[in-house]
């Protein structure tokens, strides 16, 4: 019987790389998503043509009666889940921080940092060895920009990929024992709609010649890292990040 993956804001970009990766190597997928319902069936359509198993559930990661519905949905439909990807997150316009107001933080912050504490809890609850479970592995989709601050542009967002960072490092910490390793990616540019929502969908274009490599990255090579992760090739690692970055 295949594994149960859980990828959130599984519709696009990284999320949907994840997903149709991980139904390659043998995972069953329960793809998330917030609004964009066709986008995530597309993906889980793709996976099932291909043979493998997948459906799409719609839940707002911040809210904490959808996402404990979600997690219940996943398991009714796949079987007890074996790995969870916190992939959605959001961010706005480009702004300095003299000009974000307390709104946009709330916004930013309920899905990026909330939501990623409500999905891991599930998980925890449902994959802990202390709890009856058989144990996982969690991938947190954070930032470069955790690193970096992005200044003039996304304080906020890197202000909210730090604070998962830090999840990443505590929670690995506090569940080791349970059978759980908590790891996570921090991809650099990468071509992706999420751009768009800050205001410039060509940003990947005009910032690349920061990168060592020269290049943007694709969602794909992000979604290998994040599959290492959540594989037995793994087993020893917890509590770390692999930057998917160009060497930046």
């Amino acid at each position: 019987m295949s594994k149960a993956l859980l990828v959130t804001g599984g519709g696009r970009g990284i999320g949907a790389a994840t997903a149709r990766l991980a139904a390659e190597r043998g995972w069953a997928v329960c793809v998330n998503y917030r609004r964009d319902r066709a986008a995530a069936e597309g993906v889980a359509s793709d996976i099932e043509r291909a043979g493998g198993r997948a459906l799409a559930f719609g839940a707002d990661v911040s809210s904490e009666g959808e996402v404990a519905r979600l997690f219940d949905q996943a398991e009714r439909a796949l079987g007890p889940l074996a790995g969870l990807v916190n992939n959605a997150g959001i961010l706005e316009r480009q702004a300095r921080v003299e000009d974000i107001d307390a709104a946009r933080l709330s916004r930013v912050f309920a899905v990026n940092v909330i939501g990623a504490f409500l999905c891991a809890r599930e998980a925890v609850r449902r994959m802990s060895t202390r709890r009856g479970g058989a144990g996982g592995a969690i991938v947190n989709v954070s930032s470069l920009a955790s690193r970096l601050g992005s200044p003039d542009e996304y304080v906020d967002y890197a202000a909210s990929k730090g604070a998962l960072d830090t999840l990443t490092v505590g929670l690995a910490k506090e569940v080791a024992a349970d059978g759980i390793r908590v790891n996570a990616v921090r991809p650099g540019f990468i071509y992706t709609a999420i751009h768009a929502s800050g205001g410039e969908p060509g940003r990947v274009d005009r910032v690349k010649v920061m990168v060592p490599m020269q290049r943007g990255g694709q969602p794909e090579e992000v979604a290998r890292a994040i599959l290492w992760l959540l594989s037995d090739e793994a087993s020893y690692s917890s509590g770390t990040f692999i930057d998917v970055a160009g060497g930046r």
